[in-house]
């Protein structure tokens, strides 16, 4: 997949790359998932990362259940998952990955907008994930907060 962020890499997708490969044990293989806003930074990551990429995955704003997408997601068996896209569609996503997948959200780095799902999802889905915002600060999602890494 080739995606083009103005020809540059950002300072997002630096701190996601970064916090991809930090990830303990290791993480070789990822797969990628986006909404439809998402699509050139899931794109640009896919480009980038220096391991496997099992899959890129795209799931719809709205949809009645996700299921597919999310059995597409979570197969391969990845040592992480990268996300992007617009809060709605990750928080549906997100629920349908933990209600019917062994998905594990403390495996699961996101975008800017990612992070903002944790208002719209069910408690606890999205505890443990970690992403990167627009200017390349870092956070991580606790039970229902969002917490900005230091630098």
């Amino acid at each position: 997949m080739t995606a083009d962020l103005t020809g540059e890499r950002t300072a997002e997708l630096e701190a996601l790359l970064t916090l991809v490969r930090a990830q303990r044990p290791r993480a070789e293989a990822v797969v990628v998932g986006h909404g439809r806003d998402g699509a050139r930074l899931a794109g640009a990551f896919a480009d980038a990362w220096d391991g496997t990429v099992l899959a890129v995955v795209a799931w719809p704003e709205t949809a009645a259940s996700w299921l597919r997408q999310a059995r597409r997601f979570t197969a391969g068996e990845p040592d992480a998952w990268v996300v992007a896209g617009a809060p709605a569609g990750w928080a549906g996503m997100s629920e349908r990955l933990r209600r019917s997948t062994d998905w594990d959200p403390r495996r699961t780095y996101g975008s800017a907008a990612t992070a903002r799902a944790v208002a719209l999802a069910a408690p606890g889905t999205l505890e443990g994930m970690r992403g990167a915002d627009a200017d390349g600060t870092t956070w991580r999602i606790g039970r229902n907060l969002i917490f900005r890494e230091p630098s």
